[in-house]
């Protein structure tokens, strides 16, 4: 990973920490535990891979599960470890995706995945997060990996916000078909469901379900915060209704797969 220095500044200038406090970002919060409680029995032991403040691993821990965590950026790290409360099963070491030899083959039930793909510019470097994480799964288990989108990229950042030439020229996409984004945009890796297709047709995984995160909810951010409680809860019941469909996957700024790997 050669963008390393200017990763850690990012996030040591962001408020990654309270990304998903904001309504919005509270959505794909709530989805992904939605999803989660799916599979995740009594007992159950997870891997956050690129764990970030700890979101989803202290949530977890507070549950009940054992939840280890892998984070690159220190700072990220410091932040994980104020949150820890007394009585978590929880740990947080520093590490790389890339490279998850200190944990063993076929170990953990969930394996979260939920950030080092957005950063990883090369197709290689996201097939080996990707294949470090199914490793340490174990068969039958799931692996839980989130990914950005282009075209939801395009129409916020790019359109409503005007970073539409940056982003064209950043991604180096084809301005008349908008049908590619074979480079990253700084230091994130956009791209469209069948980008992730083919990484996944080269792993021995199949593919449970596919959810965008947040849907529509990135695009209308506004009226999400201004929603009563009532509002939130029926916007809530209409997102986890059609947060599976084709239609919804590439206009939310996150997608996830779940995939379970094979049990030979």
């Amino acid at each position: 990973m050669d963008n390393f220095d200017a990763l850690r500044r990012y996030y040591e200038g962001y408020e990654e920490d309270r990304r998903l406090d904001r309504p919005h970002g509270k959505v794909e919060f709530l989805t992904t535990m939605r999803y989660l409680e799916r599979y995740l029995l009594p007992g159950a032991r997870i891997l956050d891979i690129g764990a970030g403040t700890g979101r989803y691993s202290h949530a977890l821990a507070r549950r009940g599960y054992q939840v280890d965590a892998v984070e690159l950026i220190q700072h990220n790290i410091d932040v994980f470890q104020c949150h820890t409360q007394p009585g978590e099963n929880v740990t947080v070491v520093q590490g790389n995706a890339l490279d998850l030899s200190a944990f063993p083959d076929d170990t953990y039930d969930v394996t979260l995945l939920m950030g080092p793909l957005y950063h990883l510019a090369e197709e290689q470097e996201r097939l080996l997060a990707l294949s470090e994480a199914v490793r340490v799964t174990r068969p039958s288990g799931k692996v839980f990996a989130a990914y950005c989108m282009g075209d939801a990229a395009l129409l916020y950042y790019g359109f409503r916000e005007g970073h539409l030439n940056e982003i064209v020229e950043s991604c180096g996409i084809d301005p008349l078909l908008f049908d590619a984004f074979p480079k990253p945009w700084g230091l994130f890796n956009l791209c469209r469901t069948e980008n992730m297709d083919a990484l996944n047709s080269r792993l021995p995984v199949r593919l449970a379900h596919r959810f965008a995160a947040e849907g529509y909810s990135c695009h209308m951010r506004e009226s999400v915060a201004a929603m009563s409680k009532e509002a939130f809860d029926e916007w809530m019941r209409y997102h986890l209704a059609v947060c599976e469909r084709p239609g919804m996957l590439e206009i939310s700024n996150h997608v996830i797969d779940v995939l379970e790997k094979a049990d030979f």
